[in-house]
């Protein structure tokens, strides 16, 4: 019963912090309900084009840190004897966490964010050469989900190449959850995605105009 019992305690407790709507509750301090505005998500991309910059880089920070902190706890305290699949587990229940967030009737966030704080924990060399695309992508097209897609992408694919892994050599159990991962938070952008294709997704700038087409 303890076997079972440990792990299921991360587990859940993984989920529900990775369920804290951060990107809600920064809107809701200033003022701005992002479930009714733009695009309606409470991930931290409404909340930049819906209330300004500097709540959107704290909703992004806040819902990275949600999917690394925990994963990284895991791989320090976690029991040692689940320590082969525990953290990546854990991050897991993070992501899925905010994006059916259970403080919000299972609606959540898309999970790029969190899931990039997840796959710092267990992979950086991968995710460096990922979010390396994502801003070289983000800042030709200024398209977030954009970047964020390409980079979900190369995950999916990079992972089974043990030369970016996390161990130096192919991990079965690892590939195929961080592949269905990036391909979850694909089709999470599927609106997006189709905005793209006809031209009507919102550009955000970093610098100079806030948004626009």
């Amino acid at each position: 019963m303890k076997d079972i019992l440990a792990p299921a305690i991360w587990l859940a407790a993984a989920y529900l912090a990775g369920g804290i709507p951060f990107g809600f509750l920064i809107g809701k301090a200033n003022g701005v309900d992002v479930r009714t505005a733009g695009s309606k998500n409470i991930g931290a991309t409404n909340v930049f084009r819906t209330v300004g910059k500097k709540a959107g880089l704290a909703a992004f920070a806040c819902d990275f840190l949600k999917g690394l902190l925990p994963t990284l706890a895991a791989l320090k305290f976690g029991p040692p004897r689940f320590a082969s699949w525990l953290p990546l587990c854990v991050g897991i229940a993070c992501v899925v966490g905010h994006m059916l967030t259970p403080y919000m009737k299972f609606k959540g966030g898309k999970g790029v964010a969190t899931a990039f704080g997840m796959l710092v924990a267990l992979m950086p060399g991968l995710v460096g050469v990922a979010f390396a695309l994502f801003a070289v992508v983000f800042a030709v097209s200024h398209y977030i989900s954009l970047g964020s897609c390409t980079a979900a992408a190369f995950l999916a694919v990079a992972v089974w190449f043990p030369v970016l892994g996390t161990r130096g050599r192919a991990d079965l159990p690892q590939c195929v959850l961080v592949t269905a991962i990036a391909l979850f938070v694909i089709w999470k952008h599927r609106a997006n995605i189709k905005r793209l294709a006809n031209g009507s997704e919102n550009k955000i700038y970093l610098f100079g105009r806030r948004e626009g087409k």
